[in-house]
């Protein structure tokens, strides 16, 4: 036998007393587990037996095998011990609710005689009250985690023996309190609402990655005793500390988000024995929702978001941006970084949108500079033409956002002024010749896919505008917000507001709003993502189970987000440069083409094998395109989680920036410009908490659209995670991905590399 697998067995360090108090702790609790099982079935099934004890061998695999002797010498090792230490062991043995039967397990005389008085002592009953608070578990998970991986602590708990096994008894007693609000294990009463576990599970992911990140972006050795031990492995002792990192990092954000998730899912389900929500039938059927906030209520602001010459004024500006951009694109500097056309939209205008999408809505079509040459030429020239009929789908922006994710990822034209330039040129004479031939907004929905991209990810937004009381609709005979009047010109997109629900072709324009004779129509507030999980019957758009073009069209978006985000990461820019080297290629455009088609592709592949897949699990007579259609659009907010995140990177490293490119572009009037200020404000790694809480967040309303989305086409807990699982295994291997995307190091595009 080698030295290394012997030094391994060698490694147990089995204690008779350890595995006599185990075994009899297991003893004493199956013997109770017996008892309530026969009486309380359905609280205590097997199952809690299987946790519990599964509970007791991680326990003792954390303490006692060679995981316990290597963590003086591996610091991955250690961090294994910790997990375990921390999540594994303690949520396990709560699963079990070992309260009743550890005391059912011990013989009557010592339960009732020896602890009865001591457990109905009030003062002790107190105290469990307290602990068992979250603000106890929150805190008492924070201090462990971060007091214990302090240096000076985490060396002095690798000296001395003692202070190691305070160290580890310490982690489990965090973790035991931590866990119990979140498990609650019977019977052991509530102490706060259960929605306020999904904040407290995310906190805790949130403040676990920020000290993994500390660990595995460090470029010191933080814990000295490890680099004095002997290397057992090809890793050098800041690898190592990296790597333990991750593993904090991503078993622990997977502890706490599935909770977070399944939670929101049972906490958002409709109770037992109600009937489920009735097919949406015609305006006058409906019933008035339940009141939601409305941002068009809101004093002075409302106003000013009503107001056609304030959205005129804006657009005055932003068309002014879009000249300048142009201008200095094609007659300033070559230089991506100090020329506004490589900085206004694709640093600020890009991270502009996808923020304002994420916390509001569609906010940008409105405003936007292509409308304006429009709207004054359609004052002197109305069209008369119709859209083809043959076009009148989302194929032609889905190739569209195809071949601009393309040129983006592989013609670099983010560092090209002239090529941004001749886009911002092209669109102003895009949208001009499309609106002065055809009728209504045929560019804005047909066409463009700057705002086709904004539409998908507005389905994933808070806001909608939307009607506020419907029974005021079903009385209304002149359908002025879809036919205009005198005071405005109505919905030009064809959506007729009491049917309209979501985002989707809607560009903000409260032209509706303004129409409408009895001010009836809002800018409503509601959960993100809650119309994606809905098939009713869409004003002009009909039913979205059926619109194969409006998922596909979801899924470039979403695929979309993580290939652009992980064509910036340095190992996959190597391994371009490697494949197109050995192919004697002189550029790696052709590798970067080949790798968007593969990024695109292979998960629209997975997405399709996962409607197959969990029709045939659930065992339901639905079709797999109708499945597709509807789990495609439950990737939405996961997708604009990543372009968030991605394009948050951007927006914050260069906010500086505009001011130098401001006065190259203008000198005389601004002054001499300071490039240096067109370097990074900010290294990635400072946001890195803040990006992954985005990613952990669009997860969570991705997997809880999926989970409304199954139980729309079947019942039954088996069945509904059946037909939901291949398409949640699809969401969580992309946030797997994403999270690696992001702890690689990324170019700054748009900024000057300060090498």
């Amino acid at each position: 036998m080698s030295l290394f697998p012997d030094a391994i067995l060698r490694s147990w360090s089995v204690s008779p007393w350890l595995v006599a108090l185990l075994l009899l702790v297991t003893a004493i609790y199956a013997r109770g587990w017996r008892d309530l099982h026969a009486q309380m079935p359905a609280r205590f099934p097997r199952a809690r037996l299987v946790a519990f004890v599964s509970g007791i061998a991680t326990l003792f695999v954390a303490i006692a095998s060679p995981l316990d002797a290597f963590a003086f010498l591996l610091l991955p090792v250690h961090m294994v011990q910790h997990v375990l230490l921390i999540a594994a062991a303690p949520a396990l043995l709560l699963l079990g609710y070992p309260a009743h039967p550890l005391l059912r397990g011990l013989p009557a005389t010592v339960a009732k005689s020896g602890l009865g008085p001591f457990l109905a002592w009030p003062a002790l009953r107190r105290l469990g009250e307290r602990l068992a608070h979250p603000l106890v578990g929150a805190f008492a998970m924070a201090a462990a985690t971060w007091g214990w991986h302090v240096p000076a602590a985490y060396e002095q708990a690798l000296r001395a023996p003692a202070w190691h096994a305070v160290e580890h008894a310490s982690f489990f007693v965090a973790g035991l309190l931590f866990w119990w609000p979140v498990i609650r294990p019977w019977p052991s009463r509530p102490r706060s609402s259960r929605w306020w576990m999904v904040p407290y599970l995310l906190i805790a992911d949130l403040q676990n990655t920020a000290l993994a990140a500390l660990l595995v972006f460090s470029d010191r050795v933080l814990y000295p005793s490890y680099a004095q031990v002997p290397r057992l492995g090809a890793l050098s002792v800041l690898e190592e500390q990296a790597l333990a990192g991750l593993l904090m990092w991503i078993p622990m954000s997977i502890a706490y988000l599935v909770p977070a998730g399944l939670i929101t899912l049972r906490l958002l389900s409709p109770k037992r024995g109600t009937a489920p929500p009735s097919r949406v039938g015609p305006v006058a059927s409906r019933s008035s929702p339940r009141p939601r906030f409305d941002l068009l209520a809101v004093p002075w602001l409302g106003a000013w978001l009503r107001s056609r010459g304030v959205r005129r004024a804006l657009q005055v500006c932003t068309f002014g941006v879009a000249v300048a951009v142009i201008v200095d694109g094609f007659f300033g500097r070559p230089v991506g970084p100090m020329n506004l056309a490589g900085v206004v939209p694709w640093t600020y205008w890009r991270g502009a949108v996808v923020v304002a999408l994420l916390v509001a809505g569609n906010l940008f079509c409105p405003v936007c500079p292509f409308m304006l040459p429009r709207d004054l030429m359609r004052r002197v020239h109305a069209p008369r033409l119709q859209w083809p009929r043959a076009l009148r789908s989302k194929w032609l922006p889905v190739a569209l956002v195809i071949a601009f994710l393309w040129a983006t990822e592989t013609l670099s034209i983010w560092d090209d002024p002239v090529a941004t330039a001749w886009i911002a040129l092209g669109y102003f004479a895009g949208a001009l010749l499309v609106d002065s031939l055809f009728q209504g907004a045929s560019f804005c929905r047909y066409v463009c896919p700057v705002g086709n991209f904004q539409f998908v990810q507005s389905l994933a937004s808070p806001l909608d505008v939307a009607v506020r009381r419907r029974e005021t609709c079903a009385s209304c005979a002149t359908h002025d917000c879809l036919r205009g009047n005198q005071r405005a010109r109505g919905c030009e997109l064809e959506l007729f507001a009491p049917r309209k629900a979501g985002g989707l072709d809607c560009t903000f324009c409260l032209d509706c709003v303004r129409a409408c004779p009895h001010d009836n129509i809002g800018l409503l507030a509601g959960a993100p993502g809650r119309q994606l999980a809905r098939d009713a019957d869409r004003a002009s758009l009909g039913r979205r189970s059926r619109r194969l073009d409006i998922s596909a069209l979801a899924l470039v978006v979403v695929f979309g987000a993580f290939a652009s985000a992980v064509a910036m990461i340095a190992p996959v820019g190597r391994w371009q440069s490697q494949v197109a080297e050995g192919l004697g290629l002189s550029s790696t455009r052709l590798v970067a083409t080949a790798a968007l088609g593969m990024a695109l592709g292979i998960p629209t592949a997975l997405s399709l094998l996962a409607a197959s897949m969990g029709r045939r699990i659930a065992g339901i007579d639905v079709p797999v395109r109708t499945l597709f259609c509807r789990f495609a659009l439950a990737l939405v907010p996961l997708g604009l989680a990543m372009w968030t995140a991605h394009f948050l990177i951007h927006l914050v490293a260069g906010w500086r920036s505009i001011v130098p490119v401001l006065q190259g572009f203008a000198p005389d009037l601004l002054g001499r410009p300071n490039w240096a200020l067109c370097l990074p404000g900010i290294a990635a790694d400072r946001l890195l908490g803040v990006e992954l809480l985005l990613l952990d967040f669009g997860l969570l309303v991705t997997l809880w659209v999926g989970w409304r989305i199954a139980r729309a086409h079947t019942q039954g807990a088996s069945r509904v995670a059946g037909l939901v699982g291949p398409w949640a295994a699809l969401a969580i291997a992309l946030w797997l991905g994403g999270v690696w995307t992001l702890l690689q190091p990324m170019a700054m595009r748009g900024l000057i590399s300060p090498g």
